[in-house]
């Protein structure tokens, strides 16, 4: 399949920051599950692409799910091997959860269990200095065009190149992989790829540049939200 062209991709891109910078809608009374804080404003918030912090280091969260009333988060998995217990900020005071779940290599994405009821996790993205709702979960179709939202206002689109890839780590191989022509800001494992409001898959590495183009490998969502049970909210 012929690759979109580029105005496209910048038209979808253009298309999403002004979602994103649509004021909110209210949530509904008792939308959120079991009980929990609302999915709209909050004074502290977490949201996919927003970054979590450990005594391992920092990784950045790809979408927030729920599962029985309890809110989980998804992240890459390489990013999160071997860290416990996650922080809202760098300084490590202000705790959110815990690391339910490792699956790396094979796979490569990781599952955080939110723990504090004082922040709100809500069902959308950062993008382009706002926020998306993210509506549901597929899986990608070669040809079709992903965006990766980086830091403000910058959102990165490309098309879909291979499906099922594997890419060698000196830990394992990761399999199943989505290989899509965008490029990946430094420091952005774990960021959210997103089609329209449709979440595709996590970030899990890339090459190149945003300068001049570049490649990203996705760890597809469906798997990870399938096998431990979890619904984007």
């Amino acid at each position: 399949m012929r690759p979109r062209p580029l105005a496209v991709l910048r038209s979808l891109a253009a298309l999403l920051i002004a979602v994103a910078a649509a004021p909110p809608a209210a949530a509904a009374p008792g939308g959120a599950p079991g009980g929990a804080p609302p999915r709209t404003a909050a004074p502290t918030a977490i949201r996919g692409g927003n970054v979590l912090h450990s005594a391992a280091g920092r990784c950045t969260v790809g979408f927030n799910a729920t599962k029985a009333g309890t809110y989980y988060a998804l992240t890459a998995g390489r990013c999160a091997s071997g860290a416990e217990d996650w922080y809202a900020d760098a300084g490590r005071t202000v705790h959110v959860g815990v690391t339910e779940a490792v699956r790396f290599p094979g796979t490569d994405y990781a599952v955080i269990r939110y723990t504090n009821p004082a922040v709100s996790y809500p069902g959308e993205i950062d993008i382009g200095g706002g926020h998306l709702d993210i509506t549901g979960a597929a899986q990608p179709a070669v040809g079709q065009t992903v965006c990766l939202p980086g830091s403000a206002p910058a959102v990165h689109c490309g098309p879909v190149r291979a499906l099922n890839v594997s890419v060698n780590y000196p830990e394992g191989t990761v399999s199943g992989l989505v290989q899509s022509a965008t490029c990946a800001e430094p420091g952005a494992v774990g960021r959210p790829a997103v089609s329209g409001r449709t979440a595709i898959g996590i970030l899990i590495g890339g090459s190149g540049s945003c300068a001049s183009g570049g490649t990203a490998y996705l760890q597809p969502v469906l798997p990870a939200l399938r096998a431990f049970g979890l619904t984007l909210h």
